[in-house]
């Protein structure tokens, strides 16, 4: 793995998920949100759909060309939860997200509590081709659910 990439992936993670970036004025796609983070060559764009049910994609660029991406699917697991209910349950998952291992910087760590919320993510694979998934609890309740996967990428020629 390059250790270079995957400490720029946290520091990305934790600009974007601890709400210290901005939402990009200009979405790519209709209706998506986009964020972004760039230091020096090194470029991070999360873009995804949806809200209590999303799908979405993490990508990074090196000097303008794609090496790396990550493909999401999430959902809360029932469509009788409340506004504010949603609301704090994302602000939970997102501090789980700004927690995310240097050695699996793909989401967050294996395990994260906070007062009556709990996080969980397995992975299989390495930096360079993965899976993965994740899971939010509420009390013991399982109330979110997350698979993920990703790998390098590069242009042909």
């Amino acid at each position: 793995m390059d250790k270079d990439l995957a400490q720029f992936l946290v520091r990305a993670k934790q600009a974007v998920f601890s709400g210290k970036v901005q939402k990009n004025a200009n979405s790519t796609r209709p209706a998506s949100k986009d964020f972004g983070y760039v230091e020096d060559n090194l470029k991070y764009i999360d873009t995804f759909i949806g809200s209590a049910k999303f799908a979405g994609e993490e990508a990074l660029w090196r000097d303008d060309a794609p090496i790396w991406a990550m493909n999401y699917i999430g959902r809360m697991l029932r469509d009788d939860y409340s506004v504010e209910f949603i609301k704090e349950a994302f602000e939970f998952l997102n501090q789980a997200l700004t927690l995310a291992p240097e050695e699996h910087p793909f989401r967050g760590p294996s395990e994260h509590h906070d007062g009556d919320y709990s996080y969980k993510c397995t992975i299989e694979g390495d930096f360079h081709w993965f899976s993965g998934y994740e899971e939010m609890f509420y009390k013991g309740e399982k109330v979110y659910e997350l698979v993920f996967h990703g790998g390098d990428v590069e242009q042909a020629g």
